[in-house]
């Protein structure tokens, strides 16, 4: 018999699913089982995605942990607008200053 391919359960709760956050497959089931069954709530209150993936790393495995636990298909749920991830500049690069050695 063969293997099935795809996500495969993992063998403890202690899991981290959400990296960036360090949020464990035990803390997203037990926010499930609480009632709360949409991406953004569990994003809203765990703040999984949010991190520097932008939720690329977790979000799939969570709408699959919803799917075990409540039912609802992983097709009919509607994932988060992902946002690309930012990272500040000094404002002297966006006005065109120049350094000593005329670099800019």
């Amino acid at each position: 018999m063969r293997k099935k391919k795809g996500y495969r359960k993992a063998k403890t709760d202690n899991v981290i699913v959400c990296r960036c956050e360090e949020i464990t497959e035990a803390e997203i089931r037990a926010v499930i089982r609480a009632g709360y069954h949409s991406l953004e709530e569990i994003k809203r209150i765990l703040r999984t995605g949010m991190g520097h993936c932008g939720g690329r790393g977790c979000l799939k495995v969570i709408a699959r942990l919803i799917e075990e636990e409540t039912e609802i298909p992983v097709s009919s749920q509607k994932f988060p607008t992902s946002r690309p991830p930012l990272k500040p500049l000094p404002l002297g690069l966006l006005a065109g200053y120049k350094n000593e050695q005329g670099n800019r």
